[in-house]
């Protein structure tokens, strides 16, 4: 990414002595840097690299958050719903490049501004499950109208993002992925973490897209693609959730059609969107004859764009 920069430690730890030596500050300038405040976003993210890939193993990302333009979104949206507003500054995304390569972390926030997409080439990583109960029906759920990104759109099971934490950065079988997953689905919908045992997540594939939601917000996403059957206990949160279903495949084809012709202003999530006219209906058929991991395929980055 062009704006990820290599530090010498050296001229780091030299630029804080200097400063400290011109500073009454009790707090040294090097643990400002390295340590983020609660109430503001340090200017640098500190991301651990292979020491093979960066001197000393150590890479720090240039942050957008100090600019004028954020800084003015930020007094906009403050009229934004406050569980959605903690969310979108405290949840730090992974990003990654197109080969889903680690490359740093930003806000929630700047990571579904537009302007920052497209300026910065900013993409994260995402998951979408699919769960299915013991019938093969598909959970669906409607978003809240509270969401930032899609309000109110028809979607998959769950939709979110792994975040950049020790448990959901390891890449080994997507088990940070899967981390996430369960994590969310106990957030968004109430499920228990015994009702989704992480081992019970079959990572079929991964897809690269990029979706505006209006003229501010959007997605750029590099999705992992997980389905599960399992007999779950649903409780939604409302502050993420505003109605959810099981549907069988011709109660979607029904959903499909009265999306397509605009009844009654349903929409769909992009997202869901591509993965019903690319995969799921043929993934649907392993899913009901047990043979579901037949079906996967991990190394394959999809790049889809809408139709």
């Amino acid at each position: 990414m062009s704006s990820l920069t290599t530090i010498s430690l050296h001229r780091l730890l030299a630029a804080s002595t200097a400063a400290a030596a011109s500073s009454s500050s009790s707090i040294s300038p090097l643990k400002s840097l390295l340590f983020k405040p609660t109430t503001s976003r340090s200017l640098f993210h500190l991301t651990s690299t292979p020491a093979a890939n960066y001197p000393l193993g150590l890479r720090f990302a240039a942050s957008s958050t100090a600019s004028p333009s954020t800084m003015g979104d930020v007094a906009a949206d403050s009229a934004m719903d406050a569980v959605q507003r903690r969310l979108m500054f405290e949840d730090e995304c992974i990003l990654v490049d197109e080969n889903d390569h680690v490359v740093g972390h930003e806000s929630k926030y700047n990571c579904h501004l537009m302007e920052k997409i497209e300026s910065l080439n900013l993409l994260h990583r995402a998951f979408s499950v699919f769960l299915f109960n013991s019938k093969y029906e598909l959970l669906l759920q409607q978003r809240s109208a509270t969401k930032v990104t899609f309000p109110l759109v028809w979607t998959n099971t769950c939709c979110s993002h792994p975040l950049y934490r020790d448990s959901e950065l390891i890449d080994e079988n997507a088990l940070g992925v899967r981390n996430a997953a369960q994590r969310k689905l106990l957030d968004e919908l109430g499920i228990p973490a015994e009702d989704v045992p992480v081992d019970q997540f079959i990572p079929l594939g991964r897809m690269l897209y990029k979706a505006p939601s209006d003229g501010k917000w959007g997605e750029h996403e590099l999705d992992y693609l997980l389905f599960i059957v399992r007999d779950v206990s649903v409780h939604p949160n409302p502050d993420e959730v505003h109605d959810v279903k099981y549907v069988n495949r011709d109660e979607l084809k029904e959903l499909l059609q009265k999306a397509d012709a605009g009844e009654g202003g349903l929409k769909l999530s992009p997202w869901f969107r591509l993965v019903v006219d690319n995969f799921l209906f043929k993934w649907w058929d392993h899913v009901e004859k047990g043979t579901i991991k037949e079906a996967a395929d991990m190394k394959t980055i999809h790049k889809l764009t809408e139709k």
